[in-house]
């Protein structure tokens, strides 16, 4: 039974139900469109009841799922009077139980139920931690063998809520490696025989179900937010937030204006806030990311960095800010410290990195008016309540199978 169906958002091609990534005719991103053009929730606990947008067929059973409450303490400080929090991680007590406290897993539920559906055998990414927690989660769920590729700085972030299982292969880079040489190698492991890319922001599963974060928001609030903050470093999250903003204006019953999308990146490493500044729709290396490595380094939130984000790409994140007529903000480490103790301190939950990086970019424009105190403000916190979690669970650390020198290691070194 059809579901959806893939579509080029630049030639305009149409492919059935399947893990594609590309367009035969262009490097344009597909989106899916679905056979459901109303949002109908069904009776699933978490990510499963926004099942009419999700590009799977069997209905997902798992708790993870984006909550979405309207903040008291925090509107207050910031006399705000609609400030709602996307919520994604473990907080019981707001019926919040994303185990891997990170939206991430919103991507992997459906990344790899989509898999499965569509016969694929293993699964290969690179993450620079967030991500890869977040699949190796759902390997020890469902059995579905998956290849993480982490930089250094990543491998403290791969911990599991269980024990790991024979179906997660981690390798680990060697330091001096970042996250691009990570997606390099695991492109290479991708071309062997049984192995599937996860394919980052063109894998439609990852994006709508990220997606859900604004489909929750709009539910709760009864209309589509004014605004939307996020901290970014592919722009994956920003893009999705868009897309099913789309969705919600073409269903009718939310609104008919897109969320106007507010996003930060971490100072020293910000690509695409500076191509942003001048509208331009290319990142030029050289202009953009001078020293991009050293910058990397530096930069607080590290999961925010990605040297080769989708963002000209047509449905990329360029596309995203134009139609929204957007912002973006480049967040210092000791804003993003001195919002989380604010975030923490007044709403009652810890939050990660990323998530600091956003309620930093909301300070920001609550202090240079690009907010109006009535407005509705959706601020995504895509990652929190570790420090939650670990009074439930004591978490499990996932131990490499092999380390690469760099993104060129011969591939029979590495135990694949």
């Amino acid at each position: 039974m059809g579901r959806f169906k893939l579509k080029c958002l630049k030639c305009g091609r149409e492919y059935g139900q399947e893990f594609r990534l590309n367009c035969e005719n262009d490097d344009a991103f597909i989106r899916a469109e679905y056979f459901e053009k109303k949002l109908e929730l069904r009776s699933q606990p978490g990510i499963g009841k926004f099942h009419s947008w999700l590009p799977v067929q069997k209905e997902l059973t798992t708790n993870a799922g984006p909550i979405t409450y309207k903040s008291e303490a925090l509107a207050r400080e910031l006399g705000l009077s609609n400030l709602y929090i996307g919520f994604s991680g473990y907080w019981p007590e707001k019926e919040a139980f994303t185990k891997t406290c990170s939206f991430k897993e919103l991507e992997a539920h459906p990344t790899m139920q989509l898999l499965k559906e569509t016969g694929g055998k293993a699964i290969v990414l690179a993450s620079a931690g967030n991500t890869g927690r977040a699949f190796a989660h759902v390997s020890a769920l469902t059995g579905i063998d998956v290849y993480i590729v982490v930089p250094d700085s990543g491998i403290s972030k791969l911990w599991l809520p269980e024990e790991p299982t024979e179906s997660i292969h981690l390798i680990s880079m060697s330091p001096g490696n970042d996250y691009t040489d990570a997606i390099n190698l695991a492109g290479r492991i991708a071309k062997l025989p049984g192995m599937v890319s996860e394919g980052g922001a063109r894998n439609v599963a990852r994006r709508d179900g990220m997606g859900t974060v604004m489909l929750d928001a709009a539910i709760t609030i009864g209309k589509l937010p004014d605004h939307y903050f996020q901290a970014v470093g592919s722009g994956t999250g920003g893009i999705s937030a868009w897309e099913a903003a789309i969705r919600l204006r073409a269903d009718g019953r939310f609104g008919q204006k897109l969320p106007k999308l507010q996003l930060a990146q971490n100072f020293p490493f910000v690509p695409m806030y500076n191509a942003w500044q001048e509208k331009r729709r290319e990142i030029i290396p050289e202009l953009d990311m001078k020293d991009a490595k050293k910058q990397i380094e530096e930069t607080y939130a590290t999961v925010l960095t990605n040297r080769a984000p989708p963002y000209g790409v047509t449905g990329g994140l360029y596309d995203a800010l134009v139609d929204t007529d957007g912002i973006m903000y480049a967040i210092t480490k000791e804003e993003a410290l001195e919002a989380k103790a604010l975030f923490e301190s007044l709403e009652g939950i810890d939050i990660l990195s990323p998530s600091a990086v956003a309620a930093a970019s909301l300070l920001k424009a609550v202090e240079t008016g690009k907010v109006s105190k009535d407005e509705t403000i959706l601020l995504n916190i895509a990652g929190g309540g570790y420090k939650r979690l670990k009074e439930d669970l004591t978490p499990f650390q996932i131990s490499p199978v092999a380390t690469a020198k760099n993104p060129d290691v011969p591939l029979e070194e590495l135990n694949i």
